[in-house]
């Protein structure tokens, strides 16, 4: 299965160079963060034991909480007392689509937008 990290490291430097001036700053950090986790980049501690004379090396973790290697056991933690709070009835997802117009506005001032839109969609 491929992570997350490979795909930022193979196609992330060219999806910076095409869209990294329309990106928050907050996106670029995100990826650089997942790119560098648990990698040389971040440096690492090394661990030996005495009785087997084995010696390993661990690198650190980015603890970026987009990061799906760091952050698997609180998501799932978060998720499991999510399900729990859940009625015993059907849910059903809605899908709100932006009119392609205001879709750059969107991407560009995403906390005012969608602070603006859910009110509108939790009726």
């Amino acid at each position: 299965m491929t992570e997350l990290a490979e795909i930022f490291c193979r196609y992330g430097p060219q999806y910076r160079k095409k869209y990294g001036a329309r990106m928050l700053p907050s996106h670029r950090r995100v990826m650089r963060a997942v790119e560098q986790c648990r990698t040389p980049a971040l440096g690492g501690h090394v661990y030996h034991c005495l009785e087997c004379d084995a010696t390993q090396y661990q690198y650190h973790s980015c603890r970026n909480r987009h990061c799906p290697k760091c952050q698997n056991g609180k998501g799932q933690a978060w998720l499991e007392k999510q399900q729990a709070l859940l009625l015993p009835v059907p849910y059903f997802l809605l899908t709100v689509t932006l009119p392609s117009e205001l879709r750059e506005v969107a991407r560009s001032y995403q906390k005012l937008v969608y602070d603006l839109l859910f009110p509108c969609v939790l009726i």
